[in-house]
């Protein structure tokens, strides 16, 4: 919540084997019945802690909406990486609104998780967009980001 009042800041950036991340966040998400997915073996340059907050946010949000047996593939594209999911996805109409502080369609949800992400997005100066996963569900793509040299 308070990074909802005061804003996202990023720190130094660094080396960030990103599998390695999101299996750590796995373990700190509850996950319920839920299925982890994760094919990429890339290190990104990112504040780590954000980042992690970012994946964090992005699991917890596949698990409010897609329901507690969702599988939530994280993978790598051309310019980053996306984390979808196989739940009822995101109407076209509504794609832009998941990010404004405060929206929110799940009874408990306080509207600030996707918001956080955008604003992380922002910060680290990525660009994110929502699409339709390959099985239906919501796709996040996460782009303009900067790995480390191999």
């Amino acid at each position: 919540m308070t990074l909802a009042r005061e804003g996202v800041h990023v720190g130094e950036f660094e080396s960030v084997d990103l599998g390695k991340l999101i299996k750590n966040c796995w373990q700190t998400v509850p996950t319920a019945e839920a299925t982890l997915v994760t094919d990429t073996d890339r290190e990104i340059q990112a504040d780590s802690s954000r980042l992690e907050q970012l994946v964090e946010n992005l699991i917890r949000n596949a698990v409010e909406h897609g329901g507690n047996d969702v599988t939530i593939t994280i993978g790598d594209i051309d310019d980053g990486f996306y984390v979808a999911d196989d739940g009822p996805g995101i109407p076209e109409d509504e794609r832009e609104q998941v990010f404004e502080s405060g929206y929110s369609t799940a009874k408990e949800g306080s509207g600030f998780g996707l918001s956080i992400v955008k604003e992380i997005v922002d910060a680290h100066r990525w660009n994110i967009r929502v699409v339709e996963s390959e099985t239906g569900g919501a796709r996040f793509e996460i782009t303009d980001v900067t790995f480390t040299a191999e």
